[in-house]
């Protein structure tokens, strides 16, 4: 070999080490995903309100930012489960402990049957960007895999904003990345209009009532790249929905609408 062909070869072989090392157990680590990836099937429970309940049989957790600590989700993990970190993006609430940080240009209209909760401008990123960020960083630093991110669908409600559906898919996969960026995974929450759009940007789904509507079969777009729905019914009964359900491939449970431990599963 010649010298030239020497070093070559000798900065080839630092590039694989160094990908090595950064991780394990592959040598190329530009294409190593650093985020949790859910896979379709998995049993699932959520609980938002009420002392959490950590001895329900799910594989994944999906819970509160703010009042689950480090230690709940430690116990998770030392149980074999993941933790989805739920957050507020897409509105302002005025009991937050950062509600202050919105200013009053970006809070829209109040939304309907929570008087306490308004919509937000989701164009002004300059704004939003540092505020959920911190809110994901600190999903990060507890420990969460994934991020669940609420109310990204205001282009379709009355926000007080004349909001497109441009504006939506831009702040969704704004969202999205941001998630990916702290490396926490990150669902897409309703939002069924835009699903085929944003699918490829998101791990999961997170729906609402999806049979109860009869809409279920907009989310076969997830299940069919292998990434799971995980869906709620409120007022539909389980010998209703559990079998069209497995059928598609969803990971349904009933819930009470306060999202306490109360679970019914398939």
């Amino acid at each position: 070999m010649t010298p030239s062909t020497l070093r070559r070869v000798a900065i080839s072989l630092v590039a694989v080490v160094a990908a090595t090392l950064a991780c394990p157990g592959t040598a190329d680590a530009a294409t190593t995903t650093t985020w949790w990836k859910p896979v379709k099937g998995l049993t699932w429970q959520w609980q938002l309100a009420g002392r959490l309940d950590l001895t329900v049989a799910a594989s994944v957790y999906d819970i509160d930012a703010e009042t689950a600590t480090s230690a709940d989700v430690a116990a998770l993990h030392k149980a074999g489960r993941r933790a989805i970190c739920y957050v507020d993006v897409g509105s302002w609430e005025s009991y937050r402990p950062d509600a202050a940080r919105f200013p009053a240009a970006v809070r829209g209209s109040t939304m309907d049957g929570w008087p306490d909760e308004r919509w937000i401008d989701i164009r002004r990123w300059d704004v939003l960007k540092p505020i959920l960020t911190a809110r994901f960083d600190t999903c990060r630093k507890k420990g969460f895999d994934a991020v669940e991110p609420d109310n990204v669908d205001g282009y379709a409600n009355h926000t007080g904003f004349p909001l497109t559906y441009a504006d939506q898919l831009t702040f969704n996969r704004r969202i999205a990345g941001l998630a990916h960026g702290l490396s926490l995974g990150v669902g897409l929450k309703n939002d069924l209009d835009q699903v085929a759009d944003l699918a490829p940007a998101f791990d999961f789904a997170v729906n609402e009532e999806c049979a109860a509507y009869g809409e279920c079969g907009v989310l076969t777009t997830f299940v069919k790249a292998g990434k799971p729905v995980f869906n709620a019914e409120y007022g539909v009964a389980t010998t209703t929905f559990c079998a069209n359900s497995e059928r598609i491939g969803l990971s349904s449970i009933r819930k009470r609408l306060s999202l306490n431990a109360w679970r019914q599963t398939c």
